[in-house]
């Protein structure tokens, strides 16, 4: 029967195997990539994934949807500025927001 310290001096000579032969595994399997890589002349950006839902990648620009203008409701007779009645109210509009109402054409 083995004894606990022959044990613990055995699983550390199993690891160091262990490592040894998958440090030489990987290097293998990193050459042949390289190969594949060079014969079908393969980029990085070609083997990483597509992005396609969540947060764009770091600089990538979203393209927005074209926004319609909205026709305003409101008019200042005295300086010609106009709201559309979405968002804040200016400072203009006041309480009585009737006497500004564009008439509907």
């Amino acid at each position: 029967m083995a004894t606990y310290k022959q044990l613990l001096a055995e699983r550390e000579k199993i690891e160091a195997q262990i490592a040894e032969v998958r440090a030489s595994e990987i290097a293998s399997a990193i050459g042949q990539i390289r190969a594949l890589m060079s014969e079908y002349e393969l980029t990085v950006e070609d083997l990483a994934p597509k992005r396609g839902r969540g947060r764009p990648a770091a600089g990538v620009k979203a393209v927005a949807a074209p926004r319609s203008e909205i026709p305003p409701k409101y008019q200042d007779p005295k300086t010609g500025a106009t709201w559309s009645g979405r968002g804040r109210a200016p400072a203009w509009l006041g309480k009585n927001r009737d006497r500004f109402l564009i008439p509907a054409a």
